[in-house]
């Protein structure tokens, strides 16, 4: 039995059950290679409402020298960065000589922009590779996972932040509790951390379990990221809906006994998660039985462009791509290829199924019927830089999240 990583009640409702998958960013070099593979099965805590995956899969094996996820290649995704920096510079009040944490700082894709307005900066990364990448920037970075124990080191290293950034990291945490008592010993006095991670909500809504993989251990509601933050002496003062990643939200942190009081904002999200229902076992049951209308939906297109003698060819190799895939059964069989602009990809083979990923040039030279996008999420960016070329040999985009959609 499976216990909640919040509050240790014992967990037994199931929210998707995606079968055995390998680690999603585990690129494979060789489509025989061995590969190991593990449960890939969220549940639902009926006490406080944390959606997670226990740790089959520790995350050194993860976030390690082979990191397959660099934020800076997507260029939507850069300027969304250079807004948010601008927009902390002028909201937010600095000491004489502030500094800015990253937690989970990549390839220093945000960091940079803080470093150009002439602001001290540190990030704090597992994985190697991208932590060089960071390094490569003139970004100093440490490799290393964040943690309570890691924040006292800093204290003891350097000044405390006057802003901590945390995007897209709270998903990622086994230990939950540790790591944001590690915000509140980094934090400084009237200093500020912002949290970002996909809304459960939206996850539900628009039926996006191809987010749901190893490197993901939790999956939060404002309630149960409150109730936490609220542990550990931490509140919100302020909460923004952001359309990244399929909707997720931002929170505005601060230490018990700041002046800043919450504005109002998080209060309209928790009347609107409770009136969706996200303390009824309902909302869950109804949501695993629309995962598996969403596989039927996608294995009926591609036998039904088999059978018409129709190509088809992928676009993008992100994680949402090995989770599909391999919930499905999609092997070269019915999906040759997939095409993907990260060198780091390129040559490589989508874990589980062994479909090749191959530059997208590829796809230009092959001209198939039609071109399946995985990461839905960048649909308009893809779309509007490739979709002239898609269409002018009379191809057609297919997405599978929420629905399948040919367009």
């Amino acid at each position: 039995m499976h216990l909640c990583r919040n509050c240790s009640a014992p967990l037994s409702l199931s929210f998707a059950d995606l079968g055995r998958q390998p680690p999603s960013n585990a690129l494979l070099t060789d489509p025989e290679q061995g590969e190991m593979i593990y449960p890939l099965h969220a549940y639902v805590c009926e006490k406080c409402w944390l959606v997670q995956a226990p740790e089959v899969v520790h995350r050194e094996e993860i976030f390690n020298d082979h990191y397959a996820y660099f934020s800076s290649n997507s260029k939507g995704f850069l300027a969304q960065c250079a807004h948010y920096t601008q927009r902390m510079a002028e909201m937010l009040v600095f000491t004489e000589n502030p500094l800015v944490v990253e937690i989970a700082s990549n390839d220093g894709y945000l960091l940079q922009y803080f470093k150009d307005l002439g602001i001290d900066v540190l990030g704090i990364e597992p994985s190697a590779n991208v932590a060089a990448a960071a390094e490569k920037r003139g970004i100093p970075t440490d490799v290393a996972f964040f943690s309570a124990a890691r924040a006292r080191l800093h204290v003891d290293a350097h000044s405390k932040p006057d802003l901590i950034i945390a995007n897209n990291v709270f998903a990622h945490v086994p230990d939950v509790h540790d790591f944001v008592e590690g915000i509140q010993i980094l934090l400084a006095k009237g200093g500020t951390a912002t949290i970002e991670f996909p809304h459960l909500l939206n996850l539900i809504k628009d039926r996006q379990f191809d987010t749901i993989y190893h490197e993901h251990f939790s999956y939060y509601w404002l309630h149960t990221a409150m109730d936490i933050l609220g542990q550990h002496a931490l509140k919100i003062f302020r909460v923004e809906k952001l359309p990244n990643l399929g909707g997720s939200l931002r929170l505005f942190v601060a230490h018990f006994g700041d002046p800043r009081e919450p504005d109002g904002s998080g209060y309209e999200i928790l009347k609107e998660e409770v009136t969706f229902g996200f303390d009824q076992d309902k909302t869950y049951t109804k949501f695993s039985r629309r995962v598996t209308d969403t596989k039927c939906d996608l294995l009926d297109f591609l036998i039904d462009a088999h059978r018409a003698e129709s190509s088809v060819g992928g676009y993008g190799a992100p994680a949402k791509a090995t989770v599909l895939l391999n919930y499905c059964g999609i092997g070269p069989e019915f999906l040759p290829y997939v095409v993907d602009t990260t060198p780091f990809k390129q040559g490589k083979y989508v874990p589980g199924v062994g479909v090749p990923i191959f530059h997208e040039d590829h796809l230009f030279a092959d001209k198939p019927d039609y071109v399946l996008l995985f990461p839905w999420n960048l649909k308009k960016e893809i779309v509007g830089r490739i979709g002239d070329r898609v269409r002018a040999w009379g191809g057609k985009f297919v997405t599978a999240i929420p629905s399948l959609e040919i367009f």
